[in-house]
């Protein structure tokens, strides 16, 4: 095997690639078992983080469309939420994260079946179509985190149409990459040449990592990464809470979900994690200065698919908006005045 470097201008130059000096171990998170009794599907597909729970999908066969959620230690397997008409295969989920307009921790699907979003509310209790109308079934869906696009849900599909998503469900076409698009993430910090929180996709057909601006501009970042199935980046502040939640979690098809700590990413902080539905292998790209390279740092136990990272930023509860904090600092002037009415009122 060889490592690549790519610049930004496209050239290829050639390096030997070493063994992993710090390689990721994966480990069982939710369980095959759990699966099964509660689902009687153990293929596990997709899978978010969700304030108090986390939240997952199955493939093709028992209960392919509903959903299920853990408690933060993987267990307490149970379903969430009702089956969802008209998914069926691949299912994606994500959650809000409390800003750009979005109510905090609701949880939105996606089916490679059908070109809509369906939200959930926070506790499974009501769903209901959030976008409809994508070109191409859904392949891969999360939230702007960094504001770069607004803080609104990006949405890609299989016909390669990536969509912008608003708090009101109005989905606008953003850019078109041309092929499957299913792995989603955005730059912590500025990549080779691209700004900070810039929107990364991955294609697993051609083996390629894409930047899309919020101008809706598509480069070639990356080439020759073999089954790219999913793309994340490595926070910034990964591990800095010592809280156990914290680390990379993702769907290892068939069997169940698995996790690795986040002391493991430490060395790749701010770099880019691509794994390979076909290979297996979890690459790391890491921008040198004057190209981008590419590394082996491990190897996933079965078939990668939805992946995420959680870290302290995603743990704590949401920051109110500015409009918010005006409601509230408005309330707070208002106490002493209430105060002194009441008092007259009584006297």
């Amino acid at each position: 095997m060889r490592n690549k470097l790519l610049p930004l201008s496209g050239a290829l130059a050639l390096a030997t690639l070493a063994a992993p000096a710090h390689a990721i171990t994966f480990n069982p998170f939710v369980s095959s078992t759990d699966l099964s009794t509660t689902l009687g599907n153990t293929a596990a597909i997709g899978f978010s983080y969700a304030g108090d729970k986390f939240v997952g999908s199955v493939y093709y066969g028992a209960s392919n469309n509903q959903l299920y959620s853990t408690d933060l230690n993987g267990s307490s397997v149970a379903a969430f939420g009702a089956p969802i008409s008209g998914f069926s295969g691949e299912i994606y989920v994500t959650s809000s994260l409390g800003i750009g307009g979005y109510g905090p921790r609701d949880v939105y699907a996606g089916s490679e079946a059908a070109g809509r979003v369906v939200r959930l509310a926070h506790n499974g209790s009501s769903q209901s179509d959030f976008a409809t109308g994508l070109s191409g079934g859904v392949r891969s869906l999360a939230f702007d985190p960094y504001g770069l696009y607004g803080n609104q849900l990006i949405v890609a599909t299989n016909l390669g149409n990536v969509y912008q998503v608003s708090n009101t469900g109005s989905a606008t076409l953003l850019a078109k990459v041309g092929e499957d698009t299913e792995g989603l993430s955005f730059a912590p910090q500025t990549f080779g040449g691209y700004a900070k929180g810039t929107l990364f996709v991955a294609s697993e057909g051609s083996g390629t990592l894409r930047a899309i601006t919020p101008g809706g501009v598509v480069s070639t970042a990356v080439t020759g990464l073999p089954g790219a199935e999913m793309v994340s980046f490595v926070p910034l502040n990964l591990g800095s809470s010592g809280n156990p939640v914290e680390g990379f979690y993702a769907a290892s098809y068939p069997q169940n979900v698995v996790k690795a700590a986040a002391s493991d990413f430490a060395p790749y902080v701010g770099d880019a994690i691509v794994t390979s539905e076909t290979q297996h292998t979890v690459t790391r790209v890491h921008w040198t200065g004057s190209a981008f390279s590419t590394s082996l740092v491990g190897t996933f136990p079965s078939q990668p698919e939805d992946g995420i990272f959680v870290t302290a930023d995603v743990i704590k509860p949401p920051v109110p908006e500015p409009e918010t904090w005006a409601l509230v600092i408005a309330g707070l002037v208002a106490l002493p005045f209430s105060h002194r009415w009441l008092a007259r009122r009584r006297a």
